[in-house]
């Protein structure tokens, strides 16, 4: 398939002066489901590929592969521009560069590469780390020589704020967007004067986190570069809790046409695509269509 133009949307909206919150999505449902409401972007991160694919905590048990295959479902189903939170490339610089390959070739838009120790090493504390900037900055020249296709927006992604303060976030922002990455990803311990802060240093644009109050403002936020501001993830959260209400109405004696919050044929024919699917058996097949 061609990717190209929904990567040029995404750069588009990373080269204006609006900010637009992402629908989370984790399969090829809910991906056009957040399309055919509206959202310019999707949000699949390591966490929930990690749940949805394999029923796991987001402890990076879920491989590369796995998250790819996942990604190119949800990139196939439809048109939506797909941000994607690769973790920590899976391993050292050159394992950065097989994530960036793999992906692309999924059809994402965008991925975030972070700075985090990853998976968590032994030892009693538990407490997240990050690796050297310096190892940092071969991480983003690994995945930025890796792309083929220049419009896949690398971004340099960090969660210094939450572990080691504004001055070395700032540092790290500033060194990943000297080795050329195409946008800066906050994650965790974000302040409207962090963000203040870092957007007055930096040229490149801003992707956060979820946020309250003023960081839920999107008018504040594009004033200060942000670009993508994420919700978190509900929407996979309320997907388990129908499903296990559902189920568990079942199993306790609710008989089927009981059941409450079910879709109606007219959704799941919609997010099915099944009038795209009965023009084709119709042309294809010569037959009636379903």
């Amino acid at each position: 398939m061609d990717w190209s133009e929904r990567r040029t949307r995404f750069r588009a909206l990373l080269a204006g002066a609006r900010c637009v919150h992402p629908g989370s999505v984790y399969d090829a449902i809910s991906a056009r489901i957040a399309e055919d409401l509206g959202f310019e972007v999707g949000i699949f991160s390591g966490s929930i590929g990690s749940m949805a694919v394999l029923g796991a905590p987001d402890l990076v048990v879920l491989t590369l592969t796995e998250f790819a295959a996942q990604a190119n479902r949800v990139c196939r189903a439809g048109n939506l521009c797909l941000l994607v939170d690769a973790d920590h490339g899976y391993g050292n610089a050159l394992n950065v560069r097989r994530t960036v390959e793999e992906l692309e070739t999924a059809g994402v838009c965008a991925m975030s590469i972070e700075d985090t120790v990853l998976p968590r090493p032994y030892g009693p504390s538990g407490k997240p780390t990050l690796i050297a900037v310096e190892e940092g900055i071969g991480k983003m020249k690994a995945a930025l020589d890796a792309r083929q296709d220049k419009k896949l927006v690398i971004a340099g992604r960090t969660s210094a704020l939450a572990i080691s303060g504004l001055d070395d976030a700032m540092k790290r922002a500033k060194a990943y967007e000297a080795a050329g990455v195409d946008a800066i990803f906050l994650a965790g311990g974000i302040t409207t004067e962090a963000i203040q802060a870092i957007s007055s240093e930096i040229k490149i644009p801003l992707i956060t986190g979820g946020g309250a109050g003023t960081l839920a403002d999107l008018d504040w936020m594009a004033a200060h570069k942000v670009r993508v501001a994420l919700q978190g993830h509900a929407p996979f959260s309320a997907a388990v809790l129908a499903v296990y209400n559902t189920l568990k109405a079942l199993r306790d004696g609710t008989k089927p046409e009981a059941l409450p919050n079910i879709a109606p044929a007219d959704l799941l024919r919609r997010v099915t695509r099944a009038d795209d699917y009965g023009r084709w058996t119709r042309d294809y097949l010569g037959g009636a269509s379903a």
